[in-house]
């Protein structure tokens, strides 16, 4: 089933922001709400990336939109239904030099406070000269 126009413009969004987070950072679900203007969206950022597409042609895919760096707002990598998809997450942020440990019930996590990426705009944005449309101090997300 086709998306409607309002999904592909949120999925568009979703994907450019992730492509922003830079190589050896991660950032939350809530704070890519947050920088796409829905921070009420947080479980649909994480929807748009479960339906990341594989396929090479398309023009966001798992190889152009690096999925891996959105994590949750505790530092945590969230469990999958595959097993081995938190550990495949671990991996790439591994390979990226971010550190991942395990939790005492077991998750593996992230230290955000060391690789926590949680700019008030995007670069992109920012480039642009535009503003946050929030200028109050949030928390992380």
């Amino acid at each position: 089933m086709p998306r409607s126009d309002e999904a592909s413009a949120f999925f568009y969004a979703v994907y450019s922001a992730v492509q922003e987070i830079p190589p050896g950072k991660v950032t939350s679900y809530g704070h890519i709400a947050k920088l796409i203007g829905t921070p009420q969206r947080p479980r649909q950022v994480g929807v748009c990336l479960k339906h990341l597409p594989s396929d090479p042609e398309a023009r966001f895919n798992n190889a152009t939109v690096p999925w891996q760096r959105v994590i949750n707002s505790r530092g945590i990598i969230s469990p999958r239904s595959q097993p081995s998809g938190s550990r495949n997450q671990a991996a790439a942020l591994e390979a990226e030099g971010v550190t991942v440990t395990t939790g005492p019930l077991g998750e593996l996590m992230v230290n955000l406070a060391e690789f926590g990426w949680f700019p008030r705009i995007l670069p992109s944005e920012e480039a642009e000269g535009l503003e946050p449309e929030d200028s109050s101090d949030d928390d992380e997300d």
